[in-house]
């Protein structure tokens, strides 16, 4: 849930992540079926060779020893190519987080059923996005090799990733507001809140659980979470 940084080319970054999983005109996120694109490992995600190489290197030895020359070596391209398009490593693995994040979050939005309400659509795919997140491969490698290329936007600023998250929470919320089954209120207020609420299971989860206990194992605190959503969404 979290991504590349602040400034000028981070909001340009945002708003091509969130042009890429837009809608057509008159159909909301919500009424989309979930985008499935395969990248080379499967993961469902848009390929892209560079993002693609950058992603393999940090699964096999992490950000810091992961350098833009292997990244060129793998995908096949010169490091002029990718000094075109990224300026820095932080830059480009920021772009890669953006990606996965987007979709692992689109992925968990149920698709539309007759008789399920925007809210329960909602609150099931935030829980799944959640679960979804904590399984994430990239994600696991650097919370374990790199956890302080995530403090920044826990403790000091929003990126890319989360911006984007925002956009595609407040698509929710509106169609919410308007078939009755979502609480009104301020949406980019209540787009804030539930990030905040789900990023701090997906990232302080693992420290609040006892996989021995079924009564304080993830599954029992993902049900928490199910119920601490429903009451904050319902009317």
């Amino acid at each position: 849930m979290l991504g590349s940084g602040g400034g000028r080319r981070a909001v340009r970054r945002t708003a091509v992540a969130v042009h890429r999983f837009r809608p057509t005109e008159g159909v909301t996120l919500l009424h989309m079926t979930p985008i499935r694109h395969n990248g080379a490992d499967g993961s469902g995600t848009d390929s892209d060779p560079v993002l693609d190489a950058v992603r393999d290197c940090v699964l096999a030895v992490g950000v810091r020893r992961t350098t833009l020359a292997d990244v060129a070596r793998r995908a096949g391209v010169s490091r002029m190519t990718l000094y075109r398009r990224w300026p820095d490593l932080r830059t480009l693995v920021g772009d890669l987080m953006t990606r996965e994040w987007i979709a692992v979050a689109t992925r968990a939005i149920p698709a539309p059923a007759p008789g399920v309400d925007t809210r329960t659509r909602l609150v099931r795919g935030l829980v799944a996005g959640v679960e979804a997140f904590r399984a994430h491969p990239l994600f696991h490698k650097i919370v374990d090799v790199d956890p302080e290329l995530l403090l920044p936007y826990v403790l000091d600023r929003r990126g890319a990733s989360q911006e984007a998250l925002l956009a595609l929470l407040a698509e929710g919320l509106r169609e919410g507001h308007a078939d009755g089954s979502v609480r009104p209120g301020h949406i980019e207020r209540q787009a804030r809140a539930l990030l905040l609420t789900v990023q701090s299971f997906t990232l302080s989860l693992r420290t609040m659980t006892d996989e021995d206990d079924p009564e304080l194992d993830s599954t029992a605190f993902l049900g928490e979470l199910r119920t601490l959503l429903e009451r904050i969404l319902t009317p």
